[in-house]
């Protein structure tokens, strides 16, 4: 007698789902390993300031990006408001799209493709000073490089943990803003707006984890799916 073996599939279970997150949340406090996914984080907050600024008919000179996980996008024109927002929110968007990526199966290798061609792009266009540089080529290794393994579930994991370090980050950097004074994307927004900075930082905040919920959200629709389906398969007694 044959039985039918079920395929595997890029969406982690409910409980693999909770080791992963616990997982990207213990390499985020890592001294060190945690330095490349805060590159990471701070450059697609930079990412987003840019596609903001060129969505909004502003151009982009160039992005900086530092040692400590800090960075700047320089630009001139486009609409403040909408540029200043989508650092922070950007940032959650692109740790989601990266989580959901990693549950296409088939789409993993053109995901990382076309990720590391998008780290490269920045390069070309918006790299200026050695530092920069040099961290946007270690962000695409880190893209680049799992092409080389054979295995699926390895890159699906690599992928799925970005996109949670990414969410992570995303959740923690508008975090610290509280009673900060100065400079920064909430202080500029609250001025162009009259709107308090708690008001964006909690906006912020709510976006992350409206993005978490989504990616739960995900696994927990395929489980419940793949249960049904198990459910109707399964002998009667």
């Amino acid at each position: 007698m044959h039985t039918l073996r079920k395929p595997s599939s890029a969406v982690p279970s409910r409980g693999q789902f909770i080791i992963e997150l616990i997982l990207a949340l213990v390499l985020t406090r890592i001294p060190y390993l945690n330095v490349p996914f805060n590159w990471l984080e701070s450059y697609f907050h930079e990412l987003s300031h840019a596609l903001a600024t060129l969505m909004t008919g502003g151009a982009v000179s160039h992005i900086e990006l530092y040692s400590n996980g800090a960075g700047l996008c320089f630009s001139l024109g486009g609409l403040p408001v909408m540029i200043g927002f989508a650092g922070y929110f950007g940032a959650a968007l692109w740790g989601g799209l990266l989580f959901y990526l990693a549950t296409w199966q088939r789409g993993i290798r053109l995901s990382f493709a076309c990720l590391g061609l998008g780290v490269i792009l920045s390069v070309l266009f918006w790299g200026r000073d050695l530092l920069t540089i040099l961290i946007l080529a270690i962000l695409a290794l880190l893209f680049l490089l799992p092409l080389k393994l054979s295995q699926s579930p390895i890159l699906t994991l690599l992928l799925r943990l970005t996109g949670l370090l990414v969410l992570l980050n995303a959740l923690a950097s508008p975090a610290v803003l509280w009673g900060v004074t100065g400079r920064g994307d909430a202080i500029m927004l609250a001025q162009q707006t009259w709107l308090p900075t708690w008001f964006w930082i909690l906006l912020w905040l709510l976006s992350c984890f409206a993005m978490l919920w989504l990616c739960w959200r995900r696994v927990d629709g395929h489980a419940a799916k793949s249960s049904a389906i198990d459910d109707s398969h399964s002998p009667g007694r």
